[in-house]
């Protein structure tokens, strides 16, 4: 009899680990593309390595197209299944919820990519992250503004946790050192109706602290356009400039607009090792979101060879983590305002597309 589509066989035998990963739109599905291939990529090599004590590592997969709701009930699912562990997400309000979830039933999540300050309510053993804290990102932002002489910020801004948090982080910092930031509201504003607004304030660059492909898009076509605006830098800390498809629906347009990005000056050895993987798995340059998501499957494995598939041993072991990933030592430590089990270390870069060769990165700033 033909098994019913969508219904799990998993191979009893596995340590399952449970992905959270945006593959369907209002999701960043690119994103979620490049995620999924890291994790893909680091099971495969955990189990050509002998897998964990002998038995396969097996990933149990589901969209949660950007849905907090949808991802919660994911949560729930993967734990009625008996995963091991979390891993993965993308977007920061639906890895909010997902934690939320996980922390209740007890379930070790480690969160690849969203970077919310307060991703849990109170402090918990059982989440931990890869990504920095928004905070310590968007400052470095900020101050990279700063420094290139952008003291009247103006943000095009929707309804989120996440874009509100951005706007908070960027507006504290830059008014404590005599700048200013104006917040256009995306609800009540046509890209058009931008343009006038940048004008009016005088504003020297533009953040876009908008989704993606629309209104992003839209905006960038809008203010490029705009002779008035010819001289107004276009930011965009979320990252949107990485991926390709902002570079096939923006072209030139799209250059030039600084973005974080969260890769070292140099990968380590595994990390050279894994883009060339990484390129072939997805017929183009990996963004830090695939490494991301390698060094969050490289991190489990080690946890689950190290201290068994036990869910309260796994929670327990965050502080003890010292694995070698694509991006450097990865360990884990309590950070003060952070209520989850955080890497430390994580790079971070400024960069941008180079206007001269669009498939090419200019780094501005590290840290």
């Amino acid at each position: 009899m033909r098994e019913p589509v969508g219904v799990d066989r998993p191979d009893r035998s596995a340590v399952r680990i449970g992905a959270l990963v945006p593959l369907t739109r209002p999701g960043w599905a690119e994103a979620g593309r490049h995620l999924l291939a890291g994790l893909e990529l680091a099971v495969r090599d955990a189990n050509e390595a002998g897998g964990i004590a002998g038995r396969s590592l097996e990933l149990v997969v589901r969209d949660t197209a950007a849905d907090p709701q949808r991802a919660a009930a994911a949560v729930d699912a993967l734990d009625r299944l008996g995963v091991a562990a979390l891993a993965g997400e993308y977007h920061s309000v639906v890895a909010r919820a997902a934690a939320a979830r996980a922390d209740a039933l007890g379930v070790p999540f480690l969160c690849s990519s969203a970077v919310l300050d307060a991703l849990t309510e109170h402090p918990t053993d059982w989440v931990a992250r890869l990504a920095p804290p928004q905070s310590r990102g968007w400052q470095l932002y900020a101050d990279f503004l700063l420094g290139s002489g952008h003291g009247r910020i103006a943000v095009a801004a929707q309804p989120s946790a996440y874009w509100a948090s951005g706007t908070g982080i960027l507006r504290e910092y830059v008014t404590a050192r005599g700048g200013s930031v104006v917040e256009l509201d995306m609800t009540a504003l046509t890209p058009l109706a931008v343009c006038e607004k940048l004008v009016e304030n005088e504003a020297t660059v533009l953040l876009l602290l908008v989704g993606h492909p629309d209104p992003a898009v839209s905006i960038v076509q809008a203010v490029r356009r705009d002779q008035r605006l010819a001289d107004i830098l276009i930011g965009a800390p979320a990252g949107q400039p990485e991926l390709s498809d902002w570079k096939a629906l923006l072209g030139s347009e799209g250059a030039a607009i600084p973005f974080l990005r969260y890769l070292p000056e140099q990968l380590t050895p595994l990390g050279t090792r894994v883009e060339e993987a990484l390129v072939e798995r997805l017929a183009q340059a990996p963004s830090f979101v695939a490494f991301e998501g390698y060094d969050t499957v490289t991190v489990l494995a080690d946890m689950l060879r190290t201290h068994g598939s036990d869910r309260r041993q796994i929670a327990a072991a965050w502080p003890r983590v010292a694995v070698e990933g694509t991006r450097g030592l990865i360990q884990f430590s309590r950070t003060p305002g952070i209520s989850v089990w955080q890497w430390g270390g994580t790079p971070i870069q400024i960069a941008d597309r180079d206007p001269a060769h669009l498939d090419r990165f200019r780094i501005l700033r590290t840290s």
